[in-house]
């Protein structure tokens, strides 16, 4: 993944917008290590919605992420939740890739420690899977059964001491996924729960046409998304493309990601196989371990190796 500026400085919250119109305001980032891969911020929450709105969310955009962050002081964040319905993604010729997941640390950070699912198109055919990810470590995909319109959840709790426990569910086809890791670099600085355009080793790929995922039930620190204070992000690609929008907060914890282009120019080439998946790099301050629920152990799969672009570093 590419490594970006760190969180943002300077976005000041404004007043909630009038029917799903963003309020006024603006911020930027600050220049960082690891972290997002850049983005802008403009105060003011995504916009009115039926139900209410998490009114103290700032708008900002992102390369790679599109979903709610919220990012403090190092030590503030120790657990987040949420669920979501798998979408299904239409597949063209063009390789392409989604993911869908929650996660601590990311903004402003150079760990992230993550879990979720994956949508991709490849040779015209969509795949799904769930993963777990102790980024900077290559992701642990499972054997497990993912079809879209299935019911998803994830949680990533911190234990203290740099051990987690990361969790996966398909409440759809029955099968739980928990594994227990430890990092010697987290910081516990940020929360998220996102919708990502995966990256290589040299830029952020193609994104899925996933249509819209519907996010569900998101926690912060135990407490509904709704009350905390994150920041709305918008996918731009570097060349300024919307690529996926959210909604607004709604009921506490719950939101929409609605894909808008894959963010490819017009006439770029798809990626290839190669440059969309590099070989996993040997972990280097985690060791990968699952205790499964009620499923196969997880493993990096040989027969999806391919897969093994670097996806969830921070946007």
């Amino acid at each position: 993944m590419a490594a970006g500026p760190g969180s943002a400085a300077g976005a000041e919250p404004g007043s909630q917008g009038a029917e799903g119109t963003p309020a006024s305001g603006s911020g930027s980032s600050a220049g960082g290590s690891g972290g997002w891969d850049g983005w802008s911020g403009s105060g003011g929450s995504a916009g009115g919605q039926a139900g209410g709105t998490a009114a103290n969310a700032t708008a900002a955009t992102s390369v790679n992420w599109s979903g709610y962050a919220e990012a403090g002081t190092p030590g503030t964040f120790t657990s987040v939740s949420s669920s979501w319905t798998e979408p299904a993604v239409t597949c063209s010729a063009q390789q392409t890739f989604s993911s869908f997941w929650v996660g601590l640390d990311g903004d402003g950070t150079q760990s992230v420690e993550q879990t979720g699912t994956e949508a991709d198109c490849t040779n015209g055919a969509a795949i799904y899977q769930g993963w777990f990810e102790m980024f900077p470590n290559a992701p642990v995909f499972f054997n497990n059964p993912v079809a879209p319109g299935d019911t998803m959840s994830a949680s990533v709790v911190a234990n203290g001491g740099g051990a987690f426990t990361l969790t996966l569910s398909d409440h759809t086809q029955g099968w739980t996924q928990t594994t227990d890791q430890t990092s010697t670099t987290a910081q516990l600085g940020s929360a998220e729960i996102i919708a990502e355009a995966p990256s290589d080793t040299n830029s952020v790929l193609p994104l899925s046409n996933f249509g819209t995922v519907n996010f569900a039930d998101a926690m912060i620190n135990n407490a509904a998304l709704g009350t905390a204070n994150p920041a709305g992000l918008t996918m731009v690609s570097a060349a300024g493309v919307t690529e996926a929008t959210p909604s607004a907060v709604a009921n506490g914890g719950s939101f929409s990601v609605t894909w808008d282009s894959s963010g490819t120019a017009v006439g770029a080439a798809p990626a290839s196989a190669a440059s969309a998946s590099p070989a996993p790099t040997v972990p280097a301050t985690t060791s990968p371990t699952t205790s499964p629920t009620a499923s196969p152990t997880a493993s990096p799969s040989a027969g999806n190796s391919a897969w093994y672009h670097r996806h969830h570093h921070g946007h």
